[in-house]
């Protein structure tokens, strides 16, 4: 007479559920620490240990924010996120509105924290799973790192190249010099450029870069004070460029 094969059967199920709660906690303290130490340590990208680990070049050269133009912060939030001041972590009424749109989600809802997120913890590409996680993951930056933590991480981990990462390797790469001297004109070019930076070179910019950085500048001039959030004391403090005549001189150059 064959035994019953319940018992066993809940047994399994029991231990599955065990390993998969224990997996997910082991991730969570993972995350958690991980998280406390890029509070204070130069964080890698996953594209730059993606690099690493094929044996491929990368540039950077990381830099505190002190040491980044306060043009090039203020470029990145009128580019990016202009609510970046305000949210925490996801911009929600951006995203409802993008997920309300009726020919279907044409254009992104990321906020520098979610790309943060994405450059630090996820992979590149779309993807409704990359951008499920993206949400809990820029959520609990947010929460962990002030604003201006999380300007620096950003700055240091974006790509503006062909294994070219952070605002320093890119000014001297494209300007040649460090960023804390970028201009207004220049940051708003790197600015107009991450949206597809390998295409894009802030150094001979086409027509639509121009065009891009143009818009940049045009955010930047009606951001006002918003953006300073990010921005150390001293540096906001030292922002004569942002009157509307010195804008206007400086649109002129890009």
């Amino acid at each position: 007479m064959a035994g019953n094969p319940g018992p066993k059967r809940s047994g399994l199920v029991t231990r599955i559920i065990r390993i998969l709660t224990m997996t997910m906690l082991a991730l969570a303290i993972s995350f958690g620490v991980v998280l406390a130490l890029y509070r204070f340590v130069p964080a890698p990208s996953t594209l730059m240990l993606g690099r690493w680990l094929t044996f491929r070049e990368v540039n950077r050269d990381w830099v505190p924010l002190e040491q980044i133009s306060p043009h090039l912060v203020r470029a990145v939030i009128a580019s990016e996120d202009q609510r970046f001041c305000s949210h925490a972590g996801v911009d929600w009424g951006e995203l409802n509105a993008v997920l309300q749109d009726e020919d279907g989600p044409s254009r992104g809802a990321s906020t520098l924290t979610m790309q943060t997120a994405k450059n630090l913890f996820l992979w590149p590409g779309r993807s409704y799973l990359r951008k499920a996680l993206e949400l809990p993951v820029a959520l609990s930056i947010d929460l962990a790192w002030p604003k201006q933590r999380i300007i620096e991480v950003y700055l240091n981990v974006a790509e503006w190249g062909e294994g070219v990462f952070g605002a320093e390797a890119a000014a001297q790469l494209y300007f040649g010099k460090p960023a804390a001297k970028l201009t207004p004109a220049e940051a708003a070019r790197l600015a107009g450029a991450l949206p597809n930076p390998i295409l894009r070179n802030p150094a001979r910019p086409n027509r639509g870069l121009q065009a891009a950085a143009g818009r940049v500048q045009r955010r930047m001039q009606q951001l006002g004070p918003l953006g300073d959030c990010a921005l150390p004391r001293r540096s906001a403090a030292a922002l004569p460029d942002f009157r509307p005549d010195a804008l206007a001189r400086a649109r002129a150059s890009v």
